[in-house]
């Protein structure tokens, strides 16, 4: 599988390049670390744009500083690498980096994993972030990281019979491998969430998706738990993770408009955002 990892030189970045190690795929990792240098960042005290005056010496000492970094962050990604037996690539661009992130991703088969700095609501109203910017417009999967690496055992699988949420299932089902050597099998909970009280009769219907999604998983080789809410997906999703101490979400992207999304929100960018652990959205 196709990886291409984000890194900056934060303990994300990190976090992010231990769980491509921990990951349990079927293939063979083929990695790629990406850096990016983004120098439109830089910016005149009280000027709300990019600065174009760059014989300014604060702006030259500001994107030494930067190269810098750029090139310690290569140097330290590497040999972690080295350390995890992790043949990679590293690589280092310049321009902004959500979009050179997502040039890099442009292949449907490439797994992304990027840290999440966590930014609140009004950072992401105002700046958007990083991570967010890539789930929405990513044209494969998204693997956003959000605490340090441990060994998956227990996923949290939302469905609701969309396309999107088959994509997931078979994700599953084809490319993790759902038992080490002769250590115990990933615990999968099959979580749906029905958020229409008023419409009973959804309720057998959404026990027989629960419990297909189920056999399947089952047939592969995890331990599952069918898992049957009622309330608003997303919130039943963070709160049964967090009850339940998982270790990863699993869901499909629906891929609304930006317009749904700011109006509406999706489930996918709600669980990046406030999800007590890392999230796959898959493609």
């Amino acid at each position: 599988m196709k990886i291409l990892l984000a890194i900056d030189g934060s303990k994300y970045g990190r976090w992010a390049t231990d769980w491509v190690a921990r990951l349990p795929l079927v293939d063979a990792k083929k990695v790629t670390a990406l850096h990016v240098v983004d120098l439109s960042a830089l910016k005149m005290p009280l000027v709300p744009h990019p600065v174009p005056a760059w014989d300014a010496p604060y702006v030259q000492k500001e994107a030494q500083r930067l190269e810098e970094r750029a090139d310690a962050v290569v140097k330290e990604t590497r040999a972690r690498f080295a350390s995890l037996k992790i043949k990679a690539t590293v690589l280092r661009e310049h321009g902004s980096v959500a979009e050179a992130i997502l040039q890099q991703a442009k292949g449907a088969g490439t797994l992304t994993v990027i840290g999440s700095r966590g930014l609140d609501a009004l950072d992401r109203f105002m700046l958007g972030s990083v991570s967010t910017k890539v789930v929405h417009h990513a044209k494969g999967s998204v693997l956003v990281v959000r605490e340090p690496a441990r060994p998956i055992r227990r996923i949290v699988y939302a469905t609701d019979g969309s396309k999107a949420s088959l994509k997931a299932l078979h994700f599953l089902e084809r490319q993790f491998v759902p038992k080490k050597d002769k250590g115990p099998a990933i615990e999968v909970a099959v979580l749906y969430a029905m958020p229409l009280l008023k419409y009973p009769e959804l309720r057998e219907p959404g026990h027989r998706l629960v419990e297909s999604a189920a056999a399947k998983l089952v047939q592969a080789g995890y331990l599952v738990e069918p898992v049957f809410k009622i309330g608003h997906p997303a919130d039943e999703i963070i709160k049964f993770a967090e009850r339940r101490q998982s270790d990863l979400v699993i869901s499909g992207a629906r891929g609304r408009g930006a317009i749904a999304r700011f109006l509406l929100g999706s489930v996918s960018t709600r669980l990046v955002q406030h999800s007590p652990c890392s999230v796959l959205v898959v493609r």
